[in-house]
């Protein structure tokens, strides 16, 4: 398996020639080498994690693929065909097992309205929780992708959500908002968190990868 950072928190998952997209939005460049591309998941409803422009491009390139994602981006992307996922919901798409978490997008103040989000865990490997903290109960993750930057993030709750989790590798998401001071003192909190149980953090900037 390898993952991919793309900008903000686009990321691609490959497995034996074939790819998952996860939350291509308005800060994340045009991706290209679409035609292996299986499936898409999107965690929420939020612009920053999707985009009809993206969806369009993505679909059009593939011939149109499933998106599976949470029931508040099926009636905010009501002209897409989007498959339902809730916590709890594992599906198969061969290469691919997805496990998906959680349910609520983290709040970022009572005054603004709280969404549904799924973190997802692809081959019980790799996990992704959108735009929240929820821990995959039971899971041993190898790589994590722990958001390092947004209106709801407080460093220290994201350093005890990399804690929570105890993976083996970590690498900050969720970053185009900060400063690129900002942004490597989060990485090094996160990486920090990361260390205390043995798990070695990953510096991936826009196109670098990580094996699995």
């Amino acid at each position: 398996m390898r993952v991919t950072k793309f900008e903000h928190a686009a990321l691609r998952v490959d497995v034996s020639g074939s790819s998952l997209l996860i939350d291509p939005g308005v800060f994340t460049t045009p991706l290209s080498d679409l035609g292996n591309v299986v499936g898409i998941v999107i965690t929420h409803e939020h612009p920053d994690h999707w985009t009809p422009e993206h969806l369009d491009r993505i679909l059009k390139a593939t011939g149109g693929v499933p998106v599976f994602a949470p029931e508040g981006v099926a009636k905010a992307a009501a002209a897409y065909d989007i498959t339902v996922v809730n916590p709890g919901d594992t599906v198969t798409l061969d290469p691919f097992r997805l496990e998906f978490f959680g349910g609520r997008h983290a709040v970022i103040h009572e005054s603004i309205p709280i969404v549904d989000n799924v973190g997802v865990l692809v081959n019980d490997e790799f996990y992704y929780p959108g735009d929240s903290y929820a821990v995959p109960k039971g899971a041993d993750v190898q790589l994590l992708a722990a958001p390092v930057g947004a209106p709801w993030l407080k460093i220290g709750d994201a350093m005890d959500f990399v804690l929570a989790v105890k993976p083996r590798r970590a690498f900050g998401t969720h970053d185009m908002t900060l400063s690129v001071a900002g942004r490597d003192m989060g990485r090094a909190r996160l990486q920090w968190a990361t260390e205390q149980n043995g798990g070695q953090f990953l510096t991936l900037d826009p196109g670098d990868a990580a094996d699995l």
